[in-house]
């Protein structure tokens, strides 16, 4: 299979020489059966590094963006996203969340390793964002245990925009498995959703060290964006 290629013969060795990951808690990650891995996202690496390091194969829920650019170089990069075990998710529209949630469950359900980022978006800043609560909803109803991760060094390797990383060491940071059947059948509760989804964000937060907004990072990015272009705007400029 294409991803086992990538893992231990094109891309892991790669990776590995590149970013030099140190790995923590990898015990932690279950060696059979369902289960979440839980992680801040601070570079388009992390998609790669995780794997690359894990014994088990993860899917990664990924943006459909990823699997829709035009011409020979996107049919490339959503071949490349595919083999290496991502899967696309529409981001847009009411039922994206609802289409997140089914595959992640479709993945859960075979008995698979389900690698997912509760913020929604990468990490702009390298701060840590409010987690959506679509990880709650699926570690729930598929009374699987969700186990925290940490990436630590990827922002600085690789920041958004930077296509070609910096050769630097990187931390992969696992923690304990976090055990949520005391609230089976309370999925469709909001604020059972909340304190889950908050339980898993401050784990993660645990791990990383980052510093913590309690915002979500797309509303911050849209927000930070409206400013830029307000700033551009030829009628802010002449006041």
């Amino acid at each position: 299979m294409f991803y086992y290629l990538l893992k231990y013969v094109l891309l892991g060795p790669l990776l590995r020489l590149a970013f030099r990951p140190r790995i923590e808690g990898l015990e932690h990650v279950p060696a059979d059966g369902p289960a979440i891995v839980a992680g801040n996202h601070l570079s388009f690496s992390d998609h790669f590094l995780m794997p690359a390091i894990l014994k088990r194969r993860i899917t990664f829920l990924a943006k459909a963006e990823y699997f829709t650019g035009p011409g020979v170089k996107g049919r490339l990069t959503a071949f490349f996203f595919r083999s290496a075990g991502q899967i696309p998710v529409d981001r847009s529209g009411k039922e994206a969340g609802q289409a997140a949630i089914r595959e992640g469950l479709g993945v859960l359900g075979k008995g698979e390793l389900l690698g997912i980022y509760p913020e929604g978006t990468r990490s702009h800043d390298g701060r840590l964002y409010k987690g959506k609560v679509g990880v709650a909803v699926m570690a729930l109803r598929a009374g699987v245990p969700v186990v925290p991760c940490a990436m630590i060094g990827t922002f600085e390797a690789q920041p958004p925009g930077r296509v070609v990383p910096h050769l630097r060491p990187v931390m992969i940071r696992f923690g304990e498995p976090l055990d949520f059947s005391r609230y089976a059948g309370m999925e469709k509760e909001k604020a059972v959703l909340r304190a889950v989804t908050d339980e898993i964000m401050y784990a993660i937060l645990s791990l990383s060290g980052q510093e913590y907004v309690d915002r979500y990072a797309a509303d911050v990015k849209a927000e930070q964006a409206d400013a830029k272009k307000d700033r551009k705007s030829p009628r802010t400029q002449l006041g």
